[in-house]
């Protein structure tokens, strides 16, 4: 097939590669409801989602609902999440951001992301987090590395994440927004790698405009397996 040669051809392809790549992309910070996610999201800033899944589960526990987490003592939160790393801002966060909903939304997490972005804690990535994960609403979430793939694709020249957001949405039709940006996440982080991407793995590489290579469609997954075949493999002879 042609190369696509426009921003918004690239990106369709780039959507259309990484859905093969990785069908099963999901959100890597455990949850079961939109609270829980709410919090895991505030948690995993400036931290890894590994980090932040191994304290998520005594903080759910100990604070189920907005209710319970809007009545916490601020000490005890904050060493229960000391190891999230800025635990003092990040406690005032989840403390606020359970009083304002319940002050405003009747204790539930609002699904607009007018709404959750007035949320202490709460950025438009989280937001469209919430809508996208959670509530399977568009949303697409620009976190440094789908701000850094978008700009290596040449999807945008932007390094704001909100004007790099609002050139992807132009792009991305809604309902495959967060799915994306999740494949983007994946991609960013097993192959277009932030210091030395590896451009000889990626499916991306013979449209992307800072490959150094060219081209070579096998995805990373078949180069994977044909190195795991060579290590299994009888000396001969």
């Amino acid at each position: 097939m042609a190369k696509p040669r426009t921003p918004a051809g690239r990106a369709r392809e780039t959507a259309r590669r990484l859905a093969e790549e990785y069908p099963d992309a999901v959100c890597a910070l455990r949850h079961e409801n939109p609270f829980q996610l709410l919090v895991a999201t505030i948690l995993s800033a400036q931290n890894t989602d590994e980090r932040v899944n191994l304290v998520t589960p005594a903080v759910f526990k100990r604070y189920p609902t907005p209710t319970a987490l809007a009545a916490a003592e601020t000490g005890e939160l904050q060493e229960m999440i000391k190891s999230s790393g800025f635990f003092r801002s990040k406690t005032k966060s989840l403390i606020g951001m359970a009083t304002a909903l319940l002050e405003r939304y009747g204790g539930e997490v609002p699904s607009a992301l007018e709404d959750l972005v007035t949320l202490p804690g709460v950025g438009r990535k989280t937001g469209n987090v919430i809508r996208s994960v959670a509530m399977n609403l568009p949303g697409l979430p620009v976190d440094t590395h789908v701000g850094r793939l978008s700009r290596r694709l040449g999807l945008t020249t932007e390094t704001d994440p909100v004007k790099v957001e609002h050139e992807l949405n132009a792009m991305i039709p809604p309902d495959e927004r967060g799915i994306f940006s999740l494949r983007l996440i994946e991609h960013g982080r097993a192959v277009c790698i932030a210091r030395k991407p590896r451009c000889e793995d990626c499916v991306l590489n013979d449209y992307c405009p800072s490959s150094t290579v060219r081209p070579n469609r096998t995805s990373a997954k078949a180069n994977a397996a044909k190195a795991n075949a060579a290590k299994v493999s009888p000396a001969k002879g």
